[in-house]
């Protein structure tokens, strides 16, 4: 028989009591050191029966115990929790989160271990915009602590895809050269990095020059101890590149100029590959997951978020099933009604990103169906979305149509037409002449201007990797 939960509250409020009392405590503890020291006192008794870490340094007649390592409130945050069996941590910030979980190492406190990983995790501690606070300030340095224990696993794993989906939080120009060889080596090998092929290539460039900064930054000038120690430093990092995923032109541009740091038998298979047909990818390693774009305005990680609301997913896939094949760029094919339907007619589903005149933001829309023909067209899937800033896709916001029989209107006159059209605007609208404008009809307010120029926009194909063309 179950005890009423009153009776539970009441024993708990006791050791609450206790633990804010101190009474009659038998343990000192020494958290932290110099002037961060403070002496914490605790009761054995509560201390054995909650941790198998305490029970057995009693059993050696130690009560006395100095923690420099840990700071005083994390320790404090941790006797709350064995006394009374509570954790706050939507008050903590990600560096304390991340001293708990040390704290809980040190002290064999794994159930507590995998609470607050699991709490990271569910609540996408430092994912987005300013939750992003454990790996924003010093990356490198949390990353190297993380990978010290292996009870932090579920951290670490979340850690990397957080930086696979985001690279500039550690491939960063002022970051890169601090990343420790073990940590690039983990990023180099997963699939699910988001950089397009020749930006690994040229990051890891950019690394290696960073290990030895004396080295001239033109290999054609590099003596035999250079060309040799340079080779030595990125040996263990060549089988990572997909040199498959590097077109010709970067190749050349790129890759030719370091030739000397590939094994012989590499740089002929790389030769054949780019002169013969019906050869086998290079290497053991497939293709990254993340799709490459041509684009001018996005870049590969901004290719997980519209794969995400494409799907509809809660979470940010590492995975994405679609390619984005571009078909219209203002600037190469003009800026026109004719020529948008021209280009982009009959090609099925698309996604459209325009950049606003003279500013970072981004608009565009989905249209799950397709530009031809006269007339509205009805659909649930579509949707508008912005970027305030199209450098930083966490800076993306989405809203789904609301009236599915006013989603997209198609019409030859007009350019990309998204919503009903009211008060002289659809939701977003082009003209003939590539004018631009939005009024809320159809879909949620993004705060989209109600007329506004554009420098550049782009037109991609969505087509699905599994579609048997």
């Amino acid at each position: 028989m179950e005890e009423p939960p009153n009776l539970c509250l009441e024993i708990l409020k006791n050791f609450e009591n206790l633990f804010e009392s101190k009474k009659d405590y038998d343990v000192i503890i020494q958290a932290g050191e110099g002037q961060d020291q403070k002496e914490i006192y605790a009761h054995s008794a509560v201390l054995c029966c909650q941790s198998n870490y305490f029970d057995k340094a009693f059993k050696n007649g130690k009560y006395t115990f100095n923690k420099p390592n840990i700071l005083p409130y994390i320790f404090e945050a941790v006797l709350r929790y064995l006394y009374c069996g509570h954790i706050d941590l939507n008050t903590k910030n990600g560096p304390d989160i991340l001293k708990l979980l040390v704290a809980a190492d040190e002290l064999g406190l794994y159930t507590l271990s995998e609470y607050i990983q699991k709490f990271v995790v569910d609540n996408q501690i430092f994912l987005f915009h300013d939750r992003k606070e454990l790996l924003k300030n010093d990356p490198v340095g949390i990353l190297e602590v993380i990978f010290q224990y292996d009870s932090l696993a579920a951290l670490k794993e979340y850690c990397l895809k957080v930086i696979c989906q985001e690279p500039d939080i550690l491939f960063d120009p002022n970051k890169i050269s601090a990343i420790p060889a073990q940590i690039l080596e983990t990023l180099l090998i997963r699939e699910d990095l988001a950089l397009d092929e020749i930006d690994v290539w040229n990051k890891l460039v950019t690394w290696a020059h960073a290990q030895h900064p004396t080295i001239n930054n033109d290999p054609s000038k590099w003596t035999n101890d250079e060309a040799t120690l340079m080779e030595k430093t990125v040996s263990r990092f060549i089988p990572l590149i997909r040199f498959h995923d590097i077109n010709t032109t970067e190749y050349y541009e790129k890759i030719l100029p370091y030739q000397g740091l590939l094994p012989e038998k590499l740089s002929q298979e790389i030769w054949q590959f780019h002169c013969a047909v019906d050869i086998k990818p290079i290497g053991s390693l497939p293709s990254r997951s993340f799709c490459t774009i041509d684009s001018i305005l996005i870049k590969t990680n901004h290719l997980a978020l519209f794969a995400s609301w494409i799907d509809n997913a809660d979470v940010l896939l590492t995975k994405i099933s679609y390619k984005f094949n571009l078909i219209l760029r203002g600037s190469r094919d003009g800026f026109n009604a004719n020529t948008f339907h021209e280009k982009c007619d009959n090609k099925g589903a698309t996604i459209i990103v325009a950049k606003i005149k003279g500013t970072n933001r981004v608009v565009g829309g989905y249209n799950p169906l397709d530009w031809s023909g006269n007339g509205d067209k009805f659909t649930s899937e579509s949707f508008i979305y912005t970027f305030q800033n199209y450098h930083d896709f966490n800076t993306g916001r989405i809203g789904r149509v609301i009236q599915n029989e006013y989603a997209v209107r198609c019409y030859s006159n007009y350019g990309p037409l998204f919503g009903s059209y009211n008060l002289g605007s659809n939701d977003i609208m082009m003209t003939e002449h590539g004018e631009w404008s939005s009024v809320t009809n159809s879909y949620p307010n993004l705060n989209i201007p109600r007329n506004f120029e554009i420098d550049e926009y782009e037109v991609f194909q969505v087509v699905s990797k599994f579609y048997n063309l």
